[in-house]
């Protein structure tokens, strides 16, 4: 069975066995970036566009184990990210099924409490960040996911 980083891109799979090879979090590579986890995490994946200077500090963070050239010519002015799904729907993996279980199982209610709160509009997925942290509650490990977008209210005219 083909796994996801094995079917996205050489220089993308590249960063994913630089990642291992230097042992570093996604968190720590951010840290080193200036940027948020989850963002470097979408790159890796090919769902984020860097700029050519976050290019440079991702060959900074990953070199030697990078081919900097491939990098540059891959992540240029004229590469646009596939941000679609990356595995079928729905997904098969515990962890993501889980997540979209939650939309299927939690997603009217909050919908309802989120229009509520704002009026009749939708939360941007462009001008948007998710943070992932580890809590503990009760004494057990919790997973903690924020998303924060911007609110566009629906302004409909005939």
């Amino acid at each position: 069975m083909t796994s996801v980083v094995q079917s996205l891109a050489d220089v993308n799979q590249q960063l994913f066995e630089a990642k291992k090879t230097k042992k570093l979090s996604f968190e720590q590579i951010a840290q080193r970036m200036g940027r948020d986890e989850v963002w470097v995490a979408a790159l890796f994946y090919g769902q984020a566009k860097p700029t050519d200077d976050e290019v440079d500090k991702l060959i900074d963070v990953l070199g030697p184990w990078v081919d900097a050239k491939a990098m540059k010519r891959h992540f240029n002015p004229h590469f646009f990210p596939e941000r679609g799904q990356l595995t079928p729907m729905p997904p098969t993996d515990p962890t993501l099924y889980r997540l979209y279980e939650v939309v299927g199982v939690y997603g009217y209610a909050l919908k309802s409490v989120i229009h509520e709160k704002f009026g009749d509009g939708i939360m941007s997925a462009i001008n948007f960040s998710a943070k992932v942290d580890k809590v503990q509650k009760n004494g057990a490990d919790t997973v903690r996911i924020t998303y924060e977008g911007k609110w566009l209210p629906y302004d409909f005219h005939c």
